[in-house]
């Protein structure tokens, strides 16, 4: 569990902003967006094609400054739903956050997961607020749905090993690391946290 404005490393991995303004249309008539693939010129691409050659890309990258990059590009194929009602629906939810409006973010979060229950970035966004709001179960309940959706899911491996850390199960959070870095090598952060968890338990045990 783009990601947390409010919380440490973690939880900014965990959420992301989501914009869309378009008229309302319902999401399952909605197509997979499609797109030039500017190295070819002509072929076109799905969003699911996309991120698989990004997630390549940021796995091979060594470069941590371009790697970044590539992870934006990333986190903003996952902000695009492809429907204008729940991007409508993440966006009002970003505002009520911003205004300390919890309860009405859950609102909208959960229409946006009750209409749209394949999209992971709605169940990302809900276990975020539920982090911010204290519910470590609900959040991990939610992080769940994210990875079992998008396994690759940096900012809810993130989010994952954040509430593992504050609940004292250091060797869970652990594990949530190395499952992150696996998909996001060069991150420094995560290499921090890893390697400060692993000095810690390393300690325990001797």
């Amino acid at each position: 569990m783009t990601a947390m404005r409010f919380f440490s490393f973690p939880i900014l991995l965990l959420s992301f902003a989501v914009a869309g303004t378009a008229p309302a249309a319902a999401w399952a008539q909605q197509p997979d967006k499609v797109s030039v693939d500017p190295s070819s010129g002509s072929a076109f691409t799905t969003q699911a094609q996309r991120l698989d050659k990004l997630f390549g890309e940021l796995k091979r990258e060594g470069d941590p400054d371009k790697a970044k990059g590539i992870a934006n590009q990333i986190r903003r194929e996952w902000q695009d739903s492809g429907s204008a009602t729940i991007n409508f629906l993440i966006q009002q939810s970003d505002k009520a956050v911003e205004e300390n409006r919890n309860a009405a973010a859950l609102d909208f979060l959960d229409e946006a997961i009750r209409l749209r229950p394949d999209y992971a970035e709605g169940w990302n966004r809900r276990a975020t607020l539920h982090f911010k709001m204290g519910n470590y179960r609900k959040s991990m309940s939610d992080i769940n749905q994210v990875l079992r959706l998008e396994p690759r899911h940096f900012g809810a491996l993130a989010g994952m090993a954040g509430i593992m850390t504050q609940t004292g199960r250091d060797e869970l959070a652990l594990k949530a690391w190395e499952r992150f870095l696996l998909v996001y090598p060069t991150e420094r952060q995560a290499q921090k946290a890893l390697g400060e968890l692993a000095e810690k338990l390393t300690g325990q045990r001797t």
